[in-house]
């Protein structure tokens, strides 16, 4: 299926968000290398100076998205304190050189205007200079995995959706896009992110992972079929 290009899509696509720093238009893109940096649980890192550490992960607003041992799936996600971080960090992977969180640039900003504080727990939403791609700063994740459920629910009870898609996450960020080389760029192991699929009828094929997720109903999954 091809990704959807409306965060709760059949095919998958996006992951929500809000307007702190998106509330105006007109302004050039950011590049990506503010502060804050990321680094994932294989040690996915830019090097910047922002870096948290295991022993404080939110060091001059950078992060580690590494968990002890016996942590759980989510906790094992990388996680970003900005967007910037979150920037570099999709960066790494496929094409995030500069990120807009205004509507000038934003391809999909009426359609990602949806997905807020209050029902999605987004905080911030920002689009990849190829338009392709976005990133959603998400302040509580069992909500924006609850609201994302019961998007599901909605779906299946209308005969739309499909069983194979759903956003790619982090501990407090979110990443969509049109493009399946993209999204299939995220779930490699090296970039230790997960898809959130909430379809009661899917089933991951051998050899892929399927993890428990923070509310009933749902798992992560490095699984994905466009």
């Amino acid at each position: 299926m091809r990704t959807a290009t409306s965060l709760l899509g059949a095919a998958v696509a996006v992951a929500a968000v809000l307007t702190l720093t998106a509330c105006g238009g007109g302004a050039d893109p950011a590049v990506v290398g503010g502060s804050g940096a990321v680094t994932g649980t294989n040690d996915v890192t830019d090097g910047g100076p922002n870096e948290g550490t295991l022993d404080n992960p939110a060091k001059n607003g950078g992060v580690n998205g590494g968990a002890p041992k016996d942590g759980t799936a989510f906790q094992n996600l990388p996680k970003a304190a900005t967007m910037a971080a979150a920037a570099r960090f999709v960066n790494s992977f496929t094409e995030c050189v500069e990120i807009t969180t205004t509507e000038n640039g934003y391809e999909y900003w009426e359609l990602d205007s949806q997905y807020g504080e209050e029902t999605y727990s987004v905080i911030e939403r920002g689009s990849c200079d190829s338009g392709d791609t976005r990133i959603f700063m998400i302040k509580d994740m069992k909500v924006f995995q609850a609201a994302h459920k019961a998007d599901v629910d909605r779906q299946i009870k209308a005969g739309e959706g499909g069983r194979d898609g759903g956003p790619v996450i982090g501990q407090d960020f979110s990443v969509g896009s049109t493009q399946s080389t993209a999204m299939a760029a995220l779930l490699q192991p090296q970039a230790g992110l997960l898809m959130l699929n909430c379809h009661p009828d899917f089933k991951a094929p051998s050899g892929f992972r399927t993890e428990p997720a923070l509310v009933d109903g749902c798992v992560l999954t490095d699984y994905y079929k466009d």
